[in-house]
């Protein structure tokens, strides 16, 4: 199944403060429901590489998500960012792939709108759940998405771009600076990992309520049909 998405929200932050937040991934994956990054590693050919899971669960079915996602392309002149992204289903239920493009845009001093374009392919048993029902379930989570965000921003504050500037001189003038003893780039670390709190799975009924259930009543029932019987025979 395919379905493309889009959705918007905005950050209570004028853009040259809020781009440098949307586009850490570190800083805002906790902002994302049922989302937990657990690690960072690096790839000589596509860069950081983030990965971690997604938790899902409808009533009593709970599902994860593992995968990872790397920027493909990042202009913070223009402001756009593109990823690319894929995960498995670790029961074994499905997979999914995406191309994430994102366009923030100066709605005032001292806000931003940003766009948030995702091409998502499913595939397997978790795609039981059609199309219309990722769209609306996608727009809640921006939503509350876009909560969290501005409630970080607002509790943790920002680092003005003066002082990132500063301070990324003050890092290259110290690269510069001869090393007792230099590292090899064999030497330097190839996976990070993240210690963060362990996220809260995604409640879909939570979510959407009522009208996701009419639409997946079906599929819900085959699902649970689906793993009676391989209880039964495991």
């Amino acid at each position: 199944m395919a379905e493309q998405l889009i959705n918007e929200f905005t950050v209570n932050r004028p853009i040259d403060e809020a781009w440098p937040i949307i586009t850490n991934v570190e800083k805002i994956a906790p902002c994302l429901p049922g989302a937990e990054l657990q690690e960072v590693a690096h790839d000589d050919e596509k860069g950081e590489m983030y990965r971690g899971v997604v938790k899902v669960k409808l009533g009593a079915i709970s599902t994860q998500f593992k995968g990872d996602a790397y920027f493909t392309e990042k202009d913070d002149e223009a402001y756009t960012a593109s990823l690319k992204g894929k995960g498995r289903d670790t029961g074994g239920r499905g997979n999914a792939s995406a191309d994430i493009t994102a366009h923030a845009e100066s709605l005032s001093p001292t806000s931003t709108k940003v766009v948030v374009t995702t091409d998502l392919h499913i595939t397997g048993k978790v795609a039981q759940f059609g199309r219309g029902i990722l769209g609306d379930v996608s727009s809640k989570l921006i939503d509350q998405f876009a909560d969290n965000l501005n409630t970080m921003i607002d509790e943790d504050g920002v680092v003005a771009p003066e002082a990132v500037a500063s301070a990324d001189s003050e890092s290259a003038a110290d690269a510069s600076a001869p090393a007792s003893e230099p590292a090899s780039a064999d030497d330097a670390p190839k996976i990070r990992k993240i210690n963060g709190p362990a996220a809260e799975p995604i409640d879909l009924m939570d979510v959407s309520g009522s009208s996701i259930l009419k639409r997946v009543a079906p599929a819900v029932v085959a699902l649970l049909i689906i793993l009676f019987f391989l209880r039964r025979r495991s």
